[in-house]
């Protein structure tokens, strides 16, 4: 069995000017927040195999700080489909990663994620305030098997839903 756990970016800054979209940084709560869901994962023994991280100052720092505070000890890699790619690139991203994984985690941009939460369980409308993490899980062997309609979320937490 393959798990797709999907982890929004913290709250991102629009205060300060930067050069474009890509360049935007984490809000201090947008750090907190990723440390929460970072020691959340940890303390539900949901830690993934490899984190992907999309481009995105915003999404990387997400990354870090998540993985830092939960004590992540798996390989990140980064890749800008996760930023500039649609939610069907996310799914040939995903077919496309190493067998010996079993649990990926990206961690990446709206309104991509709840697409992929859509259209991979078939719900109507999945919400994904910042800083949500979502746990997708496929009964298939391969990454290379996965398809849209065929997964089961297993859960969604947000946050303002952690002490």
């Amino acid at each position: 069995m393959k798990s797709v756990i999907l982890f929004r970016h913290g709250k991102a800054n629009f205060d300060k000017i930067f050069l474009n979209d890509h360049e935007r940084a984490l809000e201090n709560q947008g750090v907190k927040e990723a440390e929460k869901m970072g020691k959340c994962l940890f303390e539900k023994n949901e830690i993934p195999d490899l984190v992907i991280s999309s481009t995105a100052t915003r999404a990387k720092s997400t990354a870090e700080a998540a993985m830092k505070k939960g004590k992540w000890k798996c390989p990140i890699t980064f890749n800008n489909i996760i930023y500039s790619g649609s939610t069907s690139d996310l799914l040939i991203l995903i077919k496309e990663q190493n067998n010996k994984y079993d649990s990926i985690c990206m961690v990446g941009h709206e309104p991509k994620f709840s697409n992929f939460v859509d259209l991979s369980t078939n719900n109507e409308h999945t919400f994904f305030s910042t800083a949500t993490v979502a746990k997708i899980y496929f009964d298939m062997p391969k990454w290379s098997l996965i398809e849209f309609g065929f997964g089961n979320l297993d859960w969604l937490i947000s946050p303002k839903e952690l002490k």
